[in-house]
């Protein structure tokens, strides 16, 4: 299983989720990021998002920004975008009807969310952050949870 997380740059929010994701999986599942944009290609991720995975135990360091790309639908089982924005923009980069089907808000898997989007704590300060880690953790685990079969109700 593949799975790809999408944000507007790739140095917030979707590498939090990518980090957070992947810890919470066996191996054998693939767990990349992106962004919509080109606006930090080859970038870590922002200090501030390090910082708070990093104070959970999640190294982000190491994962440099990319551009999401068409072939992304080829290579990924599920796309997770974290607002309207960002599903609006790679549903448009859609070639065919099944790529759109990849395409999921990543809040819409929490049913109980009181929002279906992630804040993007970018222009915020580091409790912002703190934010985005708690609503990203707290759906990366209900994910982790269905992907694996360990999911209960």
């Amino acid at each position: 299983m593949k799975i790809l997380m999408v944000c507007l740059g790739n140095v917030c929010r979707s590498p939090m989720a990518e980090g957070i994701l992947r810890s919470k999986l066996p191996n054998n599942f693939l767990v990349d990021s992106a962004g919509v944009s080109n606006y930090h290609v080859n970038d870590k991720p922002d200090k501030r998002a390090i910082e708070v995975c990093k104070k959970h135990n999640i190294n982000i360091s190491q994962l440099r920004g990319r551009q999401f790309q068409p072939s992304d639908f080829d290579n990924f089982d599920i796309i997770y975008v974290m607002d309207h924005a960002n599903y609006s923009d790679i549903l448009f980069k859609a070639r065919k009807e099944a790529d759109k089907k990849k395409v999921k808000l990543i809040m819409s898997e929490l049913p109980q969310a009181t929002k279906q989007y992630v804040s993007d704590p970018f222009y915020g300060d580091i409790e912002d952050f703190e934010k985005v880690f708690i609503q990203l953790d707290e759906v990366c685990t209900l994910i982790a949870e269905k992907l694996t079969g360990n999911f209960t109700e």
